[in-house]
């Protein structure tokens, strides 16, 4: 569902805002631009924690490096490596089946292919979009993963239930050109500043947030309107 559109001046000051306070580049997890890599990240990402992905993503690659070494793996050794993030024992079988397939099927290449991606065990949009964008250099895709869903809802550009609706609700409210570095953006923004219980106290954001001015300042929510004391 879209919201009434947002006036182009406004979203312009929301994105520049955004790049003063986040000048340095982010990339989901190990920050890097190589397909495997980031393809891997992000699967481990998925209903977790950045600082446990981060976390499961060096001990896995400390151990294992290529596609061939993962699909050859025990599968208890993988699941003791990303212990760290949630649902650990599907991922590990998610990892082994498209390393497997990248091996059997690729040449132990990550392919160029949107719709091949997404046939893999395990990769969404988020996950495709992600990879695209920072290995591949699209410029024509929009990653949303949970920090850039409540965000993008937050501010008021859109009023949407699941990521995916987020994703296509945000092409028709932002500029192309803009596209490429909002996940960049707001990833940062959501784990340092507007979090689960967001520090809305310390975040230039607040003259154009709706859950700011109607939620968080009539109701003077603690550690949101104010910092926490003690």
């Amino acid at each position: 569902m879209l919201v009434p559109k947002m006036p182009m001046r406004k979203l312009v000051r929301i994105i520049n805002t955004l790049r003063k306070m986040h000048p340095g580049k982010f990339h989901g997890t190990i920050v890097q631009y190589k397909p495997f890599p980031i393809l891997i990240g992000t699967i481990l990402s998925h209903q977790t924690q950045d600082p446990r992905t981060i976390e499961a993503e060096k001990r896995l690659f400390a151990v294992y490096k290529t596609p061939q070494q993962i699909a050859s793996a025990p599968l208890a050794r993988i699941k003791k490596l990303i212990k760290s993030v949630g649902i650990y024992n599907v991922k590990a079988k998610r990892l082994k089946q498209v390393c497997r397939i990248l091996v059997e099927k690729y040449g132990g290449k990550v392919p160029t292919d949107y719709e091949e991606i997404l046939a893999l065990p395990g990769v969404g949009r988020k996950t495709a979009n992600i990879l695209f964008t920072h290995a591949f250099g699209r410029k024509d895709l929009i990653a949303v993963d949970t920090h850039v869903h409540k965000i993008s809802n937050r501010l008021g550009l859109v009023n949407t239930k699941t990521p995916e609706q987020t994703e296509f609700a945000l092409y028709k409210v932002i500029p192309k050109r803009y596209w490429g570095e909002i996940n960049d953006l707001m990833v940062q923004h959501g784990q340092q500043i507007c979090t689960a219980k967001p520090k809305c106290y310390k975040c230039a954001l607040r003259p154009y947030c709706c859950y700011y001015q109607k939620v968080v300042k009539p109701k003077k929510i603690p550690g949101s309107f104010s910092p926490p004391k003690g």
